[in-house]
């Protein structure tokens, strides 16, 4: 039976992008190395397929693609696509290449291509994916929820996650939005009791930190505060329910995996395939939105990272 013995994760160092490649090189339990690549203009302002010496448009700061070729790469993100390409190319199609999302190029170009659904992405190599791949693990939750457990043991049940992303391309976060979210906890803590675990992202912003660590001083909540180790899959293991805000595809998908009670904060924005991704998700009973209560229900886990290694795996021919 084959085995992998090494495998290149390819992004351009942006934390989503690569959360997912590692995610599912870890779900492979495969050796791997994170290759960052800086490009250059004016090939950043190319379509892929126009990039005509990938390897010559890295910059300073990239980490080298050169031989001997890996058994395996995993490429996520726009910039990722031609040097994908390229390695397949100078290895003469002896690595397996894996782009995820939408490459926006033939998908013919890749040995698997592992969209979202919503892109409407159709052929023999593509394994469309209800959420994005990310590193969540029932091992992941148990180890976080272990070494952050004394930290919340004082706050009462049921303990509810609150994961809280911000302004973007296609959302807002702002003073009015924080405000009325922090309204909204206070009047669920209230109403059923709970304690609050509330982690905010990078988009977050530092004034709407402080507009929800000074509205929800008074609550039993403890709010990470972004100094130290990071406690958010200790709290997504601890929690009995988990708040998310709708503008982080990826956050989303990580509180699903859990397999418990998630609920959507709606922000103000979205369209396209962000409301796609949402109405898949609660069309198949992962998700609800928030109304300001919590209801039990169950599901199976959304598990897209270990069904994409597995179609990998049956490709390759190797061992499960």
């Amino acid at each position: 039976m084959r085995r992998l013995q090494s495998c290149w994760v390819v992004s351009d160092g942006g934390p989503g992008m690569e959360n997912e490649a590692r995610g599912l090189a870890e779900a492979l339990e495969v050796p791997f190395v994170i290759k960052r690549v800086r490009p250059l203009v004016p090939w950043t302002w190319l379509p892929a397929r126009w990039w005509p010496r990938p390897f010559a448009s890295l910059g300073a700061g990239s980490d080298r693609l050169d031989p001997p070729w890996p058994d395996l790469v995993i490429g996520c993100g726009r910039k990722s696509v031609p040097l994908t390409l390229a390695i397949r190319r100078a290895s003469r199609g002896q690595t397996f290449t894996v782009q995820l999302q939408h490459p926006r190029v033939s998908r013919r170009c890749f040995d698997l291509v592992v969209p979202p659904r919503h892109d409407r992405l159709k052929g023999p190599n593509v394994v469309s994916t209800r959420g994005a791949l990310h590193r969540v693990t029932p091992a992941l939750l148990a180890d976080g929820a272990l070494r952050f457990g004394a930290a919340v043991a004082h706050l009462p049940k049921p303990r509810v996650a609150v994961l809280i992303g911000g302004s973007s391309a296609y959302y807002r976060l702002d003073a009015g939005v924080a405000s009325r979210i922090a309204e909204d906890l206070v009047a669920l803590c209230k109403a059923t009791g709970c304690g609050l675990m509330l982690t905010p992202s990078r988009r977050t912003g530092i004034d709407n930190e402080r507009i929800l660590q000074e509205r929800l001083r008074s609550l039993p909540a403890v709010i990470w505060n972004g100094t130290g180790e990071n406690p958010y899959f200790g709290y997504l293991g601890l929690a009995d329910f988990i708040l998310v805000t709708s503008d982080s595809v990826a956050m989303v998908s990580e509180a699903c995996a859990t397999g418990k009670p998630v609920y959507v904060i709606a922000l103000p924005g979205g369209g396209g395939k962000f409301d796609a991704f949402h109405a898949g998700l609660r069309a198949d009973g992962l998700t609800r939105p928030f109304a300001g209560k919590l209801e039990r229900w169950t599901y199976a886990p959304l598990n897209d990272t270990g069904l994409v290694a597995a179609e990998i795996r049956r490709r390759l021919g190797l061992a499960a």
